[in-house]
């Protein structure tokens, strides 16, 4: 009777198709890491430019003049 395969001490190994699968999936999952850091960086950047641009338009909006309401007439 053959022994398991965790019992010996090298790993068995893989048909042609398995390794290439595997190397697909290695791949494919390095680009989708890649593409989710890049993802992240770009959110944090945006944000971190609407947060100014609101600020900017906050204080801007606070040290202008309020607008003189008109007057309406009575008829």
């Amino acid at each position: 009777m053959p022994k398991k395969a965790q019992e010996t001490p090298f790993k068995p190994k893989m048909s042609q198709s398995e390794s290439k699968a595997d190397s697909v999936s290695r791949i494919a999952m390095s680009l989708i890491e890649h593409e989710s850091v890049a993802r992240e960086a770009k959110i944090t950047r945006l944000r971190e430019a609407r947060l100014a641009k609101e600020a900017a338009e906050r204080s801007l909006a606070a040290t202008a003049a309020p607008k003189p309401t008109r007057r309406t007439v009575k008829r």
